[in-house]
């Protein structure tokens, strides 16, 4: 079965957060595990890059909005390649397939756009318009942005979203559309209980020149949220290319909270007009925060840089930190002394310790010979379907409990013992169980550290110990103050 998963596209009005990294490396695993299972894998993430906002920031920095989206564009292409991202496909909204094929769907949905004037609360930072409801209920101020909304009024095209209410909420209560956590899912139905309203699915060129146009109106642009939502069909090259029609609809497509509403309403809502199945799963996370729950702020200075935690302890130390001790389903917490606590007690006390400890003994003991190698007996079950629901914190900690439930092993058998009073085929036998082990172990953590295991598999390849240059994880006895 093909698989096809999808991160949300960031918007590039700065550069690559913590956050972004977050994601990335969700999809990631999802991908890496999906190819380990033998399906083929179309794995897309990307940049979203018209709109005001952008417009904007290339002007302050004396760009063309084209230069400005072409280098931070280029920074994210960097983050992947640092950590280790092994997406097929990198979209640019930019790109003249992504143009032209928007403007096919939008033509192709023409039965349910229409023209009209709208009036209502806009926010510039998230480039919305919001229900007069909403407005109300934050103050007049967007939580986001810390800025008040702007009440505009103009002529736009509009979306019959209200028209496909009925079967977007069927679609999510009956799981054909799979929301995960399901506290999203409760917010999503909260959200259509009362009926959707129509969308603005257009802005003014006067006012936004830097976007798609309209197709047969050259006074009006794509509204940069609707013609983005576009990319994950037209990355597969929607309508007539083989990759849409073998890969979509998508398996899995992981967004982050604040982007819920655009995910779970509108999308499907363009999805179910064009007469094409909605996406099989979408995966919802939460935001990390500092120390404390402080917000990260770009205006507050306080953003994360993933490409500093990458070079100070590697692209796998940040994976696992990330897809370990951030929940899956909620909010975490993100601060230097507790990354280096974890690299410390977990990486290099349990897992490098276990793994460089077993290899040490049996180059002692056996002149680096291995022995028989048995089969793996651990159960995965529990791995199995923490995975395959996206909790990526949950099957880490199972496979934690094995490297855990090996460091004991080898404290019960005492194989110094064993050696020294001579028992060479029982310590051959609890030798290679535990590199049996460690051989699970690692190819439970593929898709999460796929550096760290390549190196574990080569250090014990072909039966024989292959010693590695230092450690795996060499320890971190810096002062971080």
């Amino acid at each position: 079965m093909n698989y096809y998963i999808t991160t949300s596209i960031p918007y590039v009005n700065g550069e690559p957060h913590i956050g972004h990294a977050l994601e990335l490396v969700m999809a990631d695993t999802l991908a890496r595990y999906a190819r380990s299972k033998g399906k083929p894998v179309i794995f897309s993430t990307g940049t979203d890059e018209h709109g005001s906002k952008v417009a904007e920031k290339a002007v302050a920095k004396g760009l063309t909005p084209k230069q400005f989206t072409d280098q931070i564009s280029q920074s994210f292409r960097e983050l992947c390649s640092l950590l280790n991202i092994s997406n097929d496909r990198f979209i640019r909204t930019t790109d003249k397939g992504h143009v032209q094929r928007a403007q096919l769907i939008w033509k192709a949905i023409s039965d349910d756009i229409y023209k009209g004037t709208y009036k209502g609360q806009y926010c510039t930072g998230c480039e919305s318009f919001v229900t007069e409801a909403v407005a109300k209920e934050n103050n007049g101020i967007c939580p986001a942005h810390n800025k008040a909304y702007e009440t505009l009024e103009e002529e736009n095209y509009f979306f019959r979203l209200s028209k496909y209410a009925d079967r977007i909420k069927q679609a999510i209560i009956d799981g054909s559309f799979l929301i995960i956590p399901s506290t999203r899912k409760r917010e999503l139905l909260s959200t259509i209980k009362n009926g959707l309203e129509d969308i603005s699915i257009s802005r003014p060129k006067s006012k936004v020149s830097w976007g798609i146009p309209v197709p047969d109106d050259k006074n009006q642009v794509m509204y940069v949220w609707f013609e983005a939502l576009n990319n994950y069909l037209t990355v597969l090259g929607y309508p007539e290319h083989d990759d849409f029609k073998k890969f979509w609809p998508a398996n899995v497509q992981i967004i982050g909270k604040d982007i819920l509403r655009f995910h779970g309403v509108i999308w499907p809502g363009i999805l179910l007009a064009l007469g094409i199945p909605l996406p099989r799963l979408l995966f919802v996370h939460g935001f990390i925060n500092l120390q404390n729950n402080v917000k990260m702020s770009k205006s507050l200075g306080n953003v994360v840089d993933p490409r500093q935690i990458i070079e100070r302890y590697g692209a796998d130390t940040l994976r696992y930190f990330l897809l370990r001790h951030i929940p899956s389903y909620d909010d975490g917490e993100f601060d230097w002394k507790r990354l280096k606590e974890v690299y410390n007690s977990e990486l290099a006390n349990e897992l490098g310790n276990t793994v460089q400890r077993t290899a040490a003994m049996i180059t002692q003991y056996q002149n680096g010979i291995i022995g028989n190698i048995p089969p793996a007996t651990h159960d995965i079950a529990q791995y199995t379907e923490a995975l395959e629901k996206c909790r990526f914190d949950k099957a880490l900690e199972e496979v934690w409990e094995l490297i855990r439930g090996l460091n004991r092993y080898i404290e019960e058998q005492k194989p110094w013992e064993i050696a020294k009073n001579g028992e060479t085929d029982h310590l051959r036998e609890i030798l290679a169980y535990q590199v049996s082990c460690i051989l699970q172990v690692s190819e439970l953590l593929q898709p999460f550290m796929p550096t760290t295991t390549l190196k574990i598999r080569h250090m014990f390849e072909e039966g024989i110990v292959h010693p590695i240059n230092g450690t795996l994880f060499p320890r971190d006895d810096t002062n971080l103050e």
